[in-house]
């Protein structure tokens, strides 16, 4: 039984990957320039599928944002990229780490203090925040919503779903972005919290034509990659300079205007 799944919108359980540990089954690893790989000549990146652009699923390939940057960490360390589906939960719990699923995770994830506490973030790569999107005709805002009446939906363990619990707005839940998305063109609720560059990215579908982006951040926040909490600093630290160097070199740029168009000039610094 091979522990990773490469190009693959399945996830593995974290009981199935601590009884492959226990089993014995889990690769040899390597040492790059003093950072630890879980397994020899890859860069194992776990992440939760799908959530374009960051990453998500192109045919048999899994491409997008965060893949493109995490691609650079690997080049610099002379290794490929493999990457792995798994529950969001798992990554900010730092479950993922601890049973050797991966080295990095990179999920479009929001930098926090109650998931630092169980996880090393990156120096922040990503501007982001939460927005409502709604159908066009639905006449919602956040100032309208309350406990009762309209239905909103959310991913579970994200901070779209904390920050619609704090406001008391009655939620749904759902495993990931598609099927949050699924809920509302269906009619199981009548808006959704997400965050704006997803949204803008759906938006962009014609299926989606007849929903909008309810205008107005609702949070501020900035997305970090992460490693296992105090584990593997010689791979936080070359995270951060790949980091630095491509927004000093235009790379960051590029990339970015790839996968979201024109990048606004408070995302450069």
């Amino acid at each position: 039984m091979h522990l990773f799944t490469l190009f693959r919108a399945c996830a593995m359980p974290a009981t199935a990957v601590t009884a492959c540990l226990l089993a014995g089954c889990a690769p040899p690893g390597q040492t790059v320039r003093g950072v630890h790989l879980v397994a020899r000549g890859t860069l194992t990146t776990c992440t939760h599928l799908p959530y374009a652009p960051f990453q998500f699923q192109r045919g048999k390939a899994i491409v997008g944002f965060d893949v493109d940057l995490i691609d650079l960490v690997a080049r610099r360390l002379g290794v490929r990229q493999k990457i792995v589906d798994t529950r969001f939960t798992a990554i900010t719990s730092g479950e993922v780490f601890a049973v050797a699923a991966c080295d990095v995770a990179a999920a479009g994830m929001t930098i926090s203090p109650q998931r630092a506490t169980a996880i090393d973030f990156s120096r922040p790569y990503f501007d982001s925040g939460q927005v409502l999107m709604a159908r066009r005709d639905a006449r919602i805002a956040p100032d309208s919503l309350g406990p009762g009446g309209v239905r909103v939906g959310v991913v579970v363990g994200t901070t779209g779903q904390a920050y619609a619990r704090r406001r008391g707005w009655q939620t749904k839940g759902y495993e990931n972005a598609t099927t949050e998305l699924d809920a509302l063109r269906t009619g199981q609720v009548d808006a959704l919290v997400q965050d704006d560059p997803v949204v803008r990215y759906w938006l962009t579908d014609e299926a989606n034509a007849g929903f909008t982006l309810v205008p107005g951040l609702l949070t501020h926040e900035q997305y970090g990659f992460a490693v296992r909490k105090g584990h593997n600093p010689a791979l936080l630290r070359l995270i951060d300079d790949v980091i630095a160097r491509i927004r000093r070199d235009g790379t960051y740029r590029r990339t970015y205007e790839r996968w979201m168009g024109p990048m606004p000039p408070e995302s450069t610094g």
